[in-house]
């Protein structure tokens, strides 16, 4: 959630997607109403060629997520491996938009 906060309100990120730092802090207040704790175990370290993806891979994996959202789709290929879907936000949202017309 930390990482969310701090790459949402980044300068660049807040002026290319027209939202202000309150905006911001009001959806990530909404999202954490929807989030569920998920405990990390590091039985699998190392997998990805990226140490700080490491937690993002395992919280998918211990977390059971159906698929694990990124624009670094390349650097998550491992995931594969563990019958972990990793897509783009845009193939993923088309997804959600297919399942739910």
């Amino acid at each position: 959630m930390l990482e969310y906060e701090a790459v949402l309100n980044r300068p660049e990120h807040l002026d290319r997607g027209g939202r202000t730092t309150k905006m911001t802090a009001e959806f990530l207040d909404a999202l954490c109403l929807l989030m569920e704790p998920v405990h990390l175990f590091y039985l699998w370290r190392p997998q990805t060629r990226d140490p700080a993806d490491e937690m993002v891979l395992e919280t998918a994996l211990n977390g059971r997520a159906d698929a694990l959202v990124t624009l670094n789709v390349a650097d998550f290929a491992v995931a594969d491996r563990f019958g972990l879907a990793v897509l783009p936000p845009g193939a993923f949202f088309r997804q959600l938009q297919e399942e739910n017309p």
